[in-house]
């Protein structure tokens, strides 16, 4: 009755019927190896949270927080995007706090956008993405990630007629853990400035890179034109602090100012405080983390070839993208995993009609537990005749 329309845009979840199925298997005894969510297991930086505990014992953090208020962080920002990145980025104007990278997107879209102005989007991409897109009101337009290219875009398959007001891309690539090389954000930087779109890239993988492999951020093709939002989520095993920043175009971020000052404060000053600090920690802290992750890699990448299941071993990122042979409805096949064996994965289809035939592992236990998921997926059929009881809705929504 009360549902606006634009509530109603918004696309709906399958990772509510996955939710509904760990709670069926939870009741009928099974243990739950949930693989489904992208919430890191790691220890946030204990030098954060000693700023945090710190700042909750300063009666002065806790009044609202005013943009000057955030200026240490975004100094800090500013200073681990110059270490990092080699980018000379002014912290007034050109870097902007963000109560998360989801939030930030979804009010950066309202700033940049108006409704109907076409989105160009990934196919698969992070769920989330299609519902910041709905409520701004705007045309969607997919771009194929296809496993012959990489995962990467074809913009120049983009028609004539299609006039994007911005692209948003995600590298390392949620769901796929594709990457991408500076050369590739320099090539789609020019193809967007030529036709005056914003390029958006989220960049909440930036530190979770394997081996040699170091990303690059998007604005190293130069700020003009280019906002780049950066979460601790990931990093820094701060997920539920909801902190991260905005990088980039002054104007565009200016737009964004002007939208979150009508909507939102900023993060409490004590988040602000432990970010700040975080972001000022050694390389070796985040490469440390990345390393915990690349273990498990290694652990689960074969044993799921071992099950004939085709995986290319990721460079980046916290998921493992597999295509398993013969499936063709990977949110029935999701469901039965857990249902049957209590183990909780991702169905392809869940991120795009481009993810079928897929499914996404998040690495979020120790190497012993992803081996015993990996053992309990080998009892599941692909297929089976007998349709299992849970209504099924294979549209995408919100998720990890």
């Amino acid at each position: 009755m009360w549902a606006s329309k634009r509530a109603g845009a918004v696309p709906g979840s399958v990772f509510a019927l996955m939710d509904a199925a760990k709670a069926r298997a939870r009741a009928a005894g099974q243990s739950i190896i949930d693989l489904s969510i992208g919430s890191s297991d790691g220890h946030p930086p204990e030098a954060a949270l000693e700023a945090l505990r710190d700042a909750t014992r300063d009666p002065s953090t806790y009044r609202y927080p005013l943009f000057s208020d955030t200026q240490p962080l975004r100094e800090a920002a500013a200073a681990y995007l110059r270490r990092r990145f080699g980018l000379a980025l002014d912290a007034s104007t050109e870097v902007f706090p963000l109560i998360g990278a989801q939030e930030g997107l979804a009010h950066l879209l309202l700033a940049v956008t108006d409704p109907g102005d076409t989105l160009l989007l990934p196919d698969p991409c992070y769920p989330p993405y299609l519902g910041a897109a709905a409520i701004a009101g705007l045309r969607v337009v997919t771009l194929p990630l296809r496993p012959e290219r990489g995962f990467l875009p074809d913009l120049g398959a983009v028609p004539e007629d299609v006039q994007p007001r911005a692209v948003l891309l995600n590298y390392p690539n949620n769901p796929t853990s594709a990457v991408a090389e500076r050369a590739f954000f320099e090539e789609t930087a020019a193809w967007c400035r030529e036709r005056g779109t914003l390029l958006i890239h989220d960049h909440p993988y930036a530190e979770l890179t394997f081996g040699a492999y170091r990303a690059p951020s998007a604005l190293e093709a130069g700020a003009e034109g280019i906002v780049e939002l950066h979460s601790l989520s990931k990093t820094h095993h701060m997920g539920g602090f909801r902190v991260g920043f905005a990088a980039g175009d002054r104007d565009a971020l200016a737009a964004l100012a002007r939208v979150k000052g009508a909507v939102d404060f900023h993060p409490y000053l004590g988040i602000q405080r432990a970010a700040a600090v975080a972001l000022a920690l050694p390389d070796e802290v985040t490469r440390a983390g990345a390393a915990v992750f690349e273990q498990r890699r290694d652990t689960l990448v074969p044993a799921l070839r071992a099950l004939g299941w085709e995986v290319t071993l990721p460079q980046a990122s916290m998921f493992v993208w597999a295509r398993v042979p013969g499936l063709q409805d990977s949110v029935t096949y999701a469901l039965r995993a857990v249902e049957k064996t209590g183990v909780a994965l991702s169905p392809g289809r869940a991120f795009g009609e481009g993810g079928e035939g897929f499914v996404r592992l998040a690495l979020v236990h120790p190497p012993a537990v992803l081996l015993e998921a990996a053992r309990k997926l080998a009892d599941v059929p692909v297929q089976e005749e007998a349709p299992l009881l849970t209504p099924l809705t294979p549209r995408s929504g919100q998720g990890g």
